[in-house]
């Protein structure tokens, strides 16, 4: 074997071992968002404890591809093609993250929100959407693997869905409070708590641009779809 060929053997198999890192990452990820949300439908706290503690392994695994890849930017010094695509593996693994943040803000939230009354309905709606960024998820994911731009920019699409339900949910909240003061509290609560589960569909989002990045050498030059939400930002930022 050549050195050259030696070489590109070894970059190989050093960003296929980060991908492996990057997919369990992912899948610690979308777990922690249907736990976190099934945690506030049956009111569950110790499920919703799992899923706090279980951010700092989605963490460690930042850290060790963030780790990975600076050692094989320095040590294999990738062309353009391939240093897009460690650049691109870096902005991904922050994104997971950020989803693990919200996930853990989100159950977080249930341990206050079993001592209040419950809100109609909510525990289910919420679930719904936590689903479909789930989805997105794992979409962006598998696209990423399969260098698939087409269902990438599907799941730019489908932001709007989430988005749309987002809205929904905050005239519901709205309602809830105006007709009784006392589901003020829980409401403002849940209204966090679907705040992240929209932002956890942004960084989906994110993840499918990137893969049209790495797949076309170009990001999407629209902006992508939005359903004009209708609420002051006020979701706290990921611990």
């Amino acid at each position: 074997m050549s050195e050259n060929a030696h070489i590109v053997s070894s970059y190989d198999r050093d960003l296929e071992a980060i991908q492996a890192l990057i997919m369990k990452m992912g899948g610690l990820a979308e777990a922690a968002i249907l736990d976190a949300a099934k945690s506030l439908e049956r009111r569950d706290e110790e499920l919703a404890e799992k899923v706090t503690r279980g951010d700092a392994a989605i963490d460690a695994l930042e850290e060790q591809v963030n780790e990975e890849c600076a050692r094989l930017l320095a040590l294999r010094q990738p062309q353009a093609g391939d240093l897009r695509t460690v650049l691109t593996v870096m902005k991904i693994s922050s994104n997971l993250e950020r989803v693990g943040d919200y996930a853990k803000n989100l159950a977080k939230r249930t341990s206050v929100l079993v001592q209040l009354q419950p809100i109609d309905g909510a525990g289910g709606a919420i679930r719904r959407m936590a689903k479909t960024v789930e989805g997105m998820l794992k979409d962006s994911l598998d696209a990423y693997i399969q260098r698939d731009a087409e269902l990438a920019e599907d799941v730019r699409q489908r932001d709007h869905d989430v988005d749309q339900m987002y809205n929904a949910l905050f005239r519901e909240f709205l309602t809830f409070m105006m007709e009784d003061p006392r589901n003020i509290t829980a409401c403002m609560h849940l209204h966090f708590i679907a705040k992240n589960i929209e932002r956890m569909g942004d960084h989906a989002t994110s993840i499918s641009e990137q893969v049209i990045y790495l797949a076309t050498g170009e990001m999407p030059e629209d902006d992508r779809p939005r359903g004009g939400r209708l609420s002051v930002d006020m979701a706290e930022a990921p611990e």
